[in-house]
């Protein structure tokens, strides 16, 4: 599959002719990563912005005593790293490969230039900006009013949602990687994960995680409690 073909497929250049599929492709840079290689540092100029294509990336902060807090994982077909490449800035938190990846990189100067030239490309950047905004918001609500269960839940929903609503979900990131996005320790998450399957709300094989009752689920994620 050509640069171009696999633009047309992210939800950020979602909609574009072809003429302006063609000129982004032109720009970017395709990069292989190994797993567990870092793809930028916090305070690193923002010399552009990255798109997975396959693989998948953390972003996360490192306190002063170098414990890591996970803040989201970026999967393929999402993009990373435009606020501060717009803003001119430096990037606020590190982002590092949990699997072998392939990102496109689009340096800033000419990728701004694009810009210029079609405003539209900006709308879809705009657009899908916001939605993930939006997202990140009720991230932010629900580690700071809601108990580990109903994080726990509630990530749940998004993956079901992210595999187009099925029951079938597959977790891509370890235990650990998924404690410290929910500001938690593995130990909480496998008692959990073990309490639902109890209940015959879930049931778990390996990283697969099948929903059983999904209304149950729902009633969790919206704080309800977890019955021992």
């Amino acid at each position: 599959m050509s640069i171009s073909e696999l633009i047309a497929g992210i939800p950020l250049f979602d909609g574009l002719p072809q003429k302006q599929l063609d000129e982004v492709a032109d720009i970017a840079v395709d990069r292989p990563f190994p797993k567990g290689q870092a793809v930028f540092s916090e305070g690193e100029e923002a010399s552009g912005f990255f798109v997975v294509i396959s693989g998948q990336v953390k972003i996360f902060k490192l306190s002063s005593e170098g414990k890591e807090q996970i803040l989201h994982f970026v999967s393929a077909g999402e993009s990373f790293g435009e606020v501060p490449m717009f803003a001119g800035g430096r990037f606020p938190a590190n982002a590092e490969t949990i699997q072998k990846s392939r990102l496109f990189f689009f340096p800033r100067t000419v990728f701004l230039r694009l810009i210029k030239k079609d405003p539209s490309l900006a709308m879809n950047m705009l657009a899908d900006l916001s939605k993930r905004l939006r997202r990140f918001t009720r991230m932010v609500e629900e580690l700071s009013l809601k108990e580990v269960p109903s994080r726990l839940a509630a990530y749940l929903l998004y993956l079901s949602g992210r595999a187009s609503g099925s029951g079938e979900l597959e977790l891509s990131i370890t235990k650990g990687q998924l404690a410290s996005l929910l500001g938690t320790i593995p130990e909480t998450i496998s008692r959990i994960l073990a309490k639902m399957s109890s209940q015959d709300i879930i049931h778990v094989k390996g990283r697969k995680i099948s929903i059983l009752n999904r209304k149950k689920l729902e009633e969790l994620s919206a704080g309800e409690k977890l019955a021992e």
